[in-house]
């Protein structure tokens, strides 16, 4: 025992102590939730050149309207009140009349402006938008732009264009014009929480209002940092078996190590280096939202759970990392196994959001109880606003530690026949034959 866990003690050091881990310790959360951390980085700033936009308006009734509502907006959203910095692009809109005889060589030319820079983009109005009568061709608004779909100025048309539009028709439908407004008021459907009693005084709790980034972040927090881990414990293991074996350093350790205590050594210390990145992304996190006064979004019930089911998930895919490690003669061999070994970890990032999105669906619950899924999938579940039936962890929990003690013995009978076995490309066959007869 004092043997293997100095081999522990060995394989965690050799990690942690290195400038690579502290690196990979805070690239890790920076290349998982780079996207959300450029977006607020960059909020504010953006592209505020001009937008000149033609307006093709075959109804003869938008387009008035539109050059009063952009006049507006340029004056009030484009400079900031109180820097007087420019902070948004300026739209400027320039009325072109329709070509009637030739509408696609219009088209065409004023494309051909666009691609030239004149026009940032143009709009075609439809001569019956007022009541979509005729063709359906008869009353579209198309707007041409080089990136139209994730164009803003399409976005700001689309909102100023279909109220106004709607006045007109409820006007012509002999509605008063001035309860236009009220009529077409949107409420939203708030999303809140359950009402509840408090447990000290016996109180009723106002619900709390929810949104959809809470849902979704918690869940994803959690799923992505036990991802993070398995690829920072389990996965070296693979390739670091591999190279002691070519490098006959193996072959000195099993002079005092059992192969079992051996492979049981390498894989405590992947779960070490693990279990240390999420000691400090846990409590930094807990820490960080504290402070910025988030601490009621802390969901302290998980942790528990995530510490237990990424203990299993470290035991039980380190186990069979470090058994294929062993198999491997050279990198192309640890390379070709490493995508099979780690199918259990890369499964369950295909099925995230229809797992998380109905959590309850028999899909999301059996998939959650095959154990090699378990960990990850169950997690999410568990951490869903709706909840999930409170037998349910239980019962995965008791698949994953028989399924990971299972896990423990096949790896241990293949990486004492693979350790020291030369010669030949691994293959899957040879591995299941040494899984079962050892």
């Amino acid at each position: 025992m004092r043997r293997m866990l100095r081999l522990v003690k060995r394989e965690y050091l050799a990690a942690v102590k290195t400038k690579g881990f502290i690196i990979m310790l805070v690239l890790m959360p920076v290349v998982m939730g780079g996207s959300g951390i450029a977006m607020y980085l960059l909020e504010g700033k953006v592209d505020t050149k001009d937008k000149h936009v033609a307006i093709l308006d075959r109804s003869e009734i938008v387009k008035d309207m539109l050059l009063k509502a952009v006049e507006e907006r340029n004056s009030t959203a484009v400079y900031d009140k109180e820097t007087g910095k420019k902070i948004r692009p300026a739209y400027l809109l320039d009325r072109v009349e329709p070509d009637e005889n030739d509408p696609q060589a219009q088209r065409l030319q004023l494309s051909d402006r666009i691609r030239d820079g004149e026009l940032h983009a143009f709009l075609e109005i439809g001569p019956n938008v007022r009541h979509l009568e005729g063709e359906q061709n008869t009353f579209r608004i198309k707007y041409y732009a080089k990136n139209a779909a994730m164009d803003n100025v399409r976005n700001w048309l689309n909102n100023a264009i279909n109220p106004y539009l709607r006045k007109i028709r409820l006007a012509d439908a002999g509605v008063d014009v001035s309860k236009a407004d009220e009529i077409m008021a949107w409420l939203q459907v708030e999303p809140m929480g359950l009402v509840s009693v408090d447990d000290q005084t016996g109180e009723i709790r106002e619900a709390r209002r929810t949104s959809e980034l809470e849902a979704l972040l918690v869940p994803a927090v959690l799923f992505f940092l036990m991802f993070m881990l398995v690829m920072m414990g389990a996965m070296p293991l693979l390739q670091s078996t591999m190279e002691e074996k070519t490098q006959r350093i193996a072959e000195v350790l099993l002079g005092f190590l059992k192969p079992h205590e051996f492979m049981t050594g390498k894989v405590l210390g992947g779960l070490a280096v693990s279990l240390t990145g999420a000691s400090v992304y846990v409590i930094g996190g807990i820490f960080f939202l504290g402070k910025i006064g988030l601490k009621d979004y802390i969901p302290f019930h998980m942790v528990p759970w995530f510490f237990t089911f990424l203990v299993l998930e470290i035991v039980m895919m380190g186990s069979l990392l470090a058994a294929f490690g062993s198999a491997c003669n050279d990198p192309k061999d640890a390379q070709n196994l490493t995508f099979p070994a780690m199918f259990p970890v890369f499964f369950p990032m295909f099925v995230f959001m229809p797992v998380l999105m109905e959590p309850n669906t028999g899909f999301a619950t059996w998939l959650s109880l095959f154990p090699p899924f378990t960990p990850m999938l169950m997690l999410i579940r568990k951490a869903a606003p709706a909840g999930i039936p409170a037998w349910q962890p239980w019962v995965g929990l008791a698949g994953v530690l028989l399924f990971t003690a299972f896990a423990v013995w096949v790896g241990g009978r293949i990486f004492r026949v693979g350790i020291l076995m030369q010669g030949g490309p691994p293959k899957l066959s040879k591995i299941l034959s040494w899984s079962i007869r050892g």
